[in-house]
């Protein structure tokens, strides 16, 4: 209904007009990215991928999120031209391996793993794992530092980073821990095998891999000699008496007396409640953290290093 006052026009207003529409959210993941100048390559890749929708909407996401560096130091490591030259589905499992569920500020950020959004290469339901070192700072797998913590969303929480994380290969995840300096020492030791060719390649591989802790207490069972007493040969296929491929076995999928094939063509058990390994020389060691999940495989934790038959 309409009434004509003066010249002046009064027109009834029902309940569905625009009084009720809901306030439009400047303040979400993808909007504050898009309003972000340094944040911008970052905005331009979520629009890519159709993941700036879901960074857009109700949730509750924490996004490690890549400065405009550290996206241009990423394309030219890789050997992209710019950003259009990414293909959609690699950009897309790159992103998403930044982004975890869940609102965590950094007080909530403690030494561990978490998953990410991500899937990756690796043929397995579980996503991607991501190693967070709070020992000096906030650091990602070892390659991103976050720079800006706590940037608050409507749907989550920003974390500005130094450095694109990339999909997390068994190399990574092994460099990134601390608590498998020794291993990694060991791997790439003289006399050794590419290990870590061998490791960052396609695979799917699963590793069982030992700790810092576990190789201190083998060179103590190994006195006088230690583990330098280990000729090379032999610490190659202790090396490989902990990798089975190719396969991505998680834990879900161990049965209790399991016999597992290792790419040495020797065998160990599995048993579990608890779950542990005992090797063939009847040596039983303890699996104490399951499942961290790579690109290329996934990672389960020993408390005792593996002893084949020389």
């Amino acid at each position: 209904m309409s009434l004509i006052l003066g010249g002046l026009v009064i027109t009834s207003c029902s309940d569905d007009d625009n009084f009720n529409t809901p306030p439009v959210d400047n303040n979400n993941i993808t909007a504050i990215a898009y309003k972000t100048e340094n944040l911008s390559i970052l905005a331009q890749a979520l629009t890519k991928t159709n993941l700036d929708g879901t960074l857009r909407a109700k949730g509750s996401y924490t996004v490690f999120a890549p400065t405009n560096t550290a996206f241009t130091t990423f394309l030219n490591a890789n050997g992209f031209a710019n950003l259009d030259a990414v293909p959609t589905p690699v950009l897309k499992e790159i992103l998403l391996n930044h982004v975890v569920s869940g609102a965590l500020q950094s007080s909530s950020l403690t030494t561990g793993y978490v998953k990410t959004l991500a899937k990756g290469n690796a043929s397995s339901t579980n996503t991607l794992s991501m190693f967070i070192n709070t020992s000096s700072g906030v650091r990602l797998n070892g390659v991103a530092s976050v720079t800006t913590a706590n940037v608050l969303a409507t749907n989550g929480v920003i974390h500005v980073v130094d450095a694109v994380i990339g999909l997390p290969t068994i190399v990574t995840h092994a460099t990134a821990n601390p608590n498998f300096s020794t291993l990694v020492e060991t791997l790439t030791s003289a006399g050794q095998p590419d290990f870590v060719s061998i490791l960052s390649g396609t695979g799917p591989f699963t590793v069982f891999a030992p700790t810092n802790t576990a190789f201190s207490n083998l060179n103590t069972e190994l006195a006088p000699g230690g583990i330098a007493g280990v000729s090379s040969s032999n610490l190659t296929k202790v090396l490989q008496y902990h990798v089975v491929s190719p396969a991505n076995v998680l834990s879900s999928t161990l049965t209790n007396n399991l016999s597992v094939t290792t790419i040495l063509d020797q065998n160990f058990t599995v048993n579990l409640n608890p779950a542990r390994i005992t090797d063939v020389n009847a040596r039983v060691s303890n699996i104490t953290a399951v499942d961290v999940q790579c690109s290329n495989g996934v990672i389960h934790v020993l408390d005792k290093v593996l002893l084949p038959n020389f």
